[in-house]
This record gives C-alpha cells, sequence and structure tokens, in this order.
C-alpha cells in the first residue's frame, strides 16, 4: 500500500481548478449581459450538444430526473400507463413514472453489465405498456438494438436514462441516440458535470421536441398562453455556460476513466472473490463507476479495509427499486427480480474519475489485494 495516500471516492478540486479561468471569465460575461433565463449560452450549448451526439434537437433541462419527468409527460404517460423500467437503477427512473399515476414494471437486470434484461422485456408488455424505460446504467449502453427492435414491434418508444453514460457508445452510435428520446443529467458527479442540478433531453423526432420545450416553461406558448400543464424545467444559464466550457474537455475526462478502468482491470484480475466488470463487445464504455461484485459476503470486510486505509467508495445500489418501501405496492412480493437483489448485497464502485493520480489507484489496488489475496 502507498501509506499516506488518500483516495476520496470522487474529487472535482483539480478539474476545476484547470478550467477555474476560463469558467470564471464565462460567469463574468453572463453577469454583465443580464440574462439569466434561457438566453445565449442555452443556445450554444443545446447547439453544440446537438452536434456533439449527432442528433437533431438537445433540450436543456433543470435536472436529469425532470428530464425523465418531461419526457414522460410529453408521451402522455398517465393513469393507468405502464412504463417497463430496470429494477437495479437510481430512484428518479421510476419516482417519475409514479408522479404522473403511471405504474412501473420492473425488469431483472444482467449481472454481466448491471443493465435491463432486453430478453426479460417481452414478457412483461402488456396492452397498458406506454414506453421502455432503458438505463445505461454506470456508463455503459445497454443492448439497444434488440430493445428497439422489441419497441417497434409493439409501436411502444423506447427512452434511453443516460443520467450516466453521456460520451457511451453502441457500434458508435451515441447514447441517447439509439431510442426515440434520451435523457441525460448534469450533475457534478458526471462525465460531463455542471455545477449544480442541469440536464437535457434530445431527439429527432420534432413534435416530441416542441412539446418538450413548451412544457418546459409551465406549458407556454405564446407567452401566458398555456397549452399543457408543464413546469418549470428550464436549464439555467449559469449552467449552460459553465457545461459551454466542460464539453470540449469531456473527450479528455472519458479517456482517463477509461485509462484508470484498464489499470483497474488489469491489476485486480484473478483476485479471489472478486468479479469484475466488463466492457460488452461493440460498446465503448465511459465508466462512470467502475463497479466490481465483491462474493462470499465479504463486501462489509471490503468496505473496513478500504475505509480504515482512507479509500471512498461507494454502493450503487444497496436496494432495488422494486424492494423499496414506497414502490411496493406495484410489485409482487414473491416475484422480486432476483440478479437485481443480488447485485445490491455484492456490488461495490471504486474511485474512477479521471484525475486520479497513479498514487491513489495503486494504494486501492494494494488495499484490496490485501484483503481478498
Amino acid at each position: 500500500m502507498v501509506h499516506g495516500v488518500k483516495v476520496p471516492f470522487f474529487d472535482l478540486k483539480n478539474q476545476n481548478s484547470e478550467i477555474k479561468s476560463e469558467a470564471m471569465g464565462k460567469f463574468s460575461e453572463i453577469f454583465d449581459a443580464g440574462a439569466f433565463i434561457l438566453g445565449e449560452e442555452v443556445t450554444i450549448f443545446e447547439k453544440n450538444v446537438a452536434e456533439y451526439l449527432g442528433i437533431k434537437h438537445a433540450i436543456g433541462m433543470s435536472s436529469g430526473s425532470d428530464a425523465i419527468l418531461v419526457t414522460l409527460m410529453a408521451l402522455g404517460i398517465g393513469e393507468p400507463n405502464e412504463v417497463i423500467c430496470p429494477s437495479f437503477t437510481f430512484f428518479a427512473t421510476a419516482s417519475a413514472v409514479v408522479r404522473l399515476g403511471g405504474i412501473p414494471v420492473f425488469v431483472d437486470v444482467d449481472l454481466a453489465d448491471f443493465n435491463i434484461s432486453w430478453e426479460k422485456i417481452r414478457e412483461k408488455i402488456s396492452a397498458k405498456t406506454k414506453a421502455i424505460l432503458v438505463v445505461h446504467l454506470f456508463g455503459q449502453v445497454a443492448f439497444m438494438d434488440e430493445i428497439v427492435k422489441i419497441g417497434r414491434e409493439f409501436n411502444i418508444p423506447v427512452i434511453e436514462d443516460c443520467a450516466q453514460s453521456f460520451g457511451a457508445k453502441r457500434h458508435e452510435r451515441q447514447s441517447g441516440t439509439l431510442g426515440n428520446i434520451g435523457c441525460f443529467s448534469f450533475f457534478p458527479t458526471k462525465n460531463l458535470g455542471g455545477f449544480g442540478d442541469s440536464g437535457l433531453v434530445c431527439t429527432d423526432d420534432d413534435d416530441i421536441a416542441e412539446k418538450i420545450k413548451i412544457l418546459r416553461v409551465h406549458g407556454m406558448k405564446p407567452r401566458y398562453f398555456h397549452r399543457y400543464v408543464g413546469g418549470n424545467f428550464r436549464i439555467d444559464e449559469l449552467q449552460a455556460g459553465l457545461l459551454n466550457v466542460k464539453l470540449p474537455h469531456v473527450e479528455a475526462y472519458i479517456a482517463n476513466r477509461r485509462k484508470n478502468a484498464a489499470i483497474y482491470l488489469e491489476a485486480l484480475n484473478g483476485l479471489n472473490s472478486i468479479v469484475l466488470p466488463k466492457e460488452i463487445e461493440g460498446n465503448f464504455h465511459t465508466w462512470n463507476q467502475f463497479t466490481i461484485r465483491i462474493l462470499n459476503g465479504k463486501r462489509d470486510e471490503v468496505c473496513r479495509a478500504l475505509q480504515a486505509n482512507d479509500i471512498g467508495y461507494n454502493i450503487y445500489y444497496p436496494l432495488p427499486l422494486d424492494a423499496q418501501e414506497c414502490l411496493k405496492s406495484f410489485v409482487d412480493p414473491q416475484n422480486l427480480t432476483s440478479n437485481a437483489m443480488l447485485a445490491s448485497k455484492e456490488v461495490l464502485s471504486l474511485p474512477i474519475y479521471p484525475e486520479l493520480t497513479s498514487d491513489q489507484i495503486l494504494h486501492v489496488i494494494a488495499t484490496l489485494k490485501q484483503i481478498l489475496h
């Protein structure tokens, strides 16, 4: 182990220091311009992201959670509609469905990549199914070719929750552009992170894009004339400005994440009681998280060792959605998703952020080898 080295689970200080001058200059421009709501920076950011993704429409939102919510609103999701979604993901994926009166229908995940098991989607489709909501978990795209085919077969739109997968690809196509609509988060810990909450919806569908633009301003068009009951879901001008500064750096951030992942994968290969993540063939993994599985009931022991050695970690996620207290009414307690439940007892995410030093990575590796030799 590298003694005296501390490894936070996530640390933005170095990343922000490298762009501080440019970011402060951008904030000064916005301050002097005095336009803080849907101004020039938002327009520029939406154009830049649309070009990066290779898609027609990119619409800035107040958060990734709101991006999902507005997308479901635009599709008319409500009672008694069902929306298929994975059981192993962040709460916002399902909560947006419930907030609108819809019913989340949970599908188990594959342990190989923690993404929704596409083979199990078809059996959950019913006459009430109005959307398939896919999450590209931890920075890796799900099997979208197969999922999109299912959507087309049943005439059901496919929504991509890309909160953790900005810059990820499947067969060279960007995350968020493979289904009908893509939803992104720019929470500070993401591959492309802002200085707070912000998000994005992207689509090639002109009608959906227009409706989402209207919904994000209380369903208003023209001013004070309301077509829909929407909400205040606008991206902040200041967030858009910072993201305009950071977007040109995102490829370098992702490259460093991939480099760190490669070091982990080589050094930890063959270690007892551990299952390493892998990049599925045809994918470009961005490693928003580096999530291993600790077998044989040793996760708590590993967590204690990491903590004792000043190494940060996280558990994404300690309980599947279909076992959450407030969602139990939507599931059969005798038929919980088994892979998701197993994953929740074994997963452990290690530090993977772009600015990790070689000493920090070596410290993590040495600690794991000591406990899992």
